[in-house]
């Protein structure tokens, strides 16, 4: 009952900020993907029944916080199967914004195991943050192989339209949200989770009256 509320009363205060904004349209639509992917980060990582704090919810939003970091880890937990060790490391790196760091380490990482999926996703979130949010060839390399290696897990898919949600691209991140949950597992870890955002991120495009463009990701680019 408490996401309901935390959602009704953020969707009704978006609709009536793009109503009265006029030519502020754009401002709302950033404002409200910020919205949406700090309530992603709440979701997974905190307690809807307690109180807010703002320092926390601006670290929420970072793309490599310690939310961020421990719910693409939550995609791939296997029980007894920690991640590897370039992973681990590279994961302190970004927390402290050493982002060139932590994609050197990584690209050392995939060298060793091409075939190790969270391993090539964190590599493209550290090289997307490096490159403050765009998808250079690099970026976009790094996410291909990730889905290729994590057959079955939306978790690139996720990740990805995170990156497009931060630009206000709002419907080009809904496409690959529901792009990884049509290729997902039925059980794969994390579905649940993103079909919820999803139903979310739905609801604040219906508020700005914004139409998802019916173009999918690209496929996978071949070696």
């Amino acid at each position: 009952m408490t996401w309901i509320a935390i959602v009704a009363l953020a969707v009704i205060a978006f609709g009536i900020g793009f109503l009265i904004s006029g030519e502020g349209r754009r401002v709302w639509t950033l404002l409200a993907s910020a919205l949406v992917f700090a309530l992603a980060g709440y979701a997974w990582q905190g307690s809807p029944d307690l109180a807010a704090s703002p320092k926390q919810a601006e670290r929420e939003v970072m793309p490599t916080s310690d939310a961020m970091i421990d719910a693409r880890r939550a995609f791939y937990n296997v029980e007894g199967i920690p991640p590897s060790r370039y992973v681990v490391i590279a994961d302190g790196f970004s927390r402290r914004g050493q982002h060139a760091d932590a994609a050197g380490m990584l690209r050392n990482g995939v060298s060793e195991n091409p075939e190790d999926g969270e391993a090539w996703l964190a590599l493209a979130l550290a090289l997307a943050e490096h490159s403050h949010g765009q998808v250079t060839p690099p970026v976009g390399y790094a996410f291909d192989r990730a889905r290729r290696a994590s057959q079955g897990n939306p978790a690139p898919y996720y990740f990805r339209g995170i990156i497009a949600m931060r630009s206000g691209a709002l419907g080009e991140a809904r496409e690959y949200w529901a792009q990884g949950l049509a290729e997902a597992d039925e059980n794969a870890k994390g579905r649940e989770f993103v079909t919820q955002q999803l139903e979310r991120l739905d609801g604040v495009i219906g508020v700005l009256g914004e139409r998802a463009p019916q173009i999918a990701p690209q496929a996978p680019a071949r070696p």
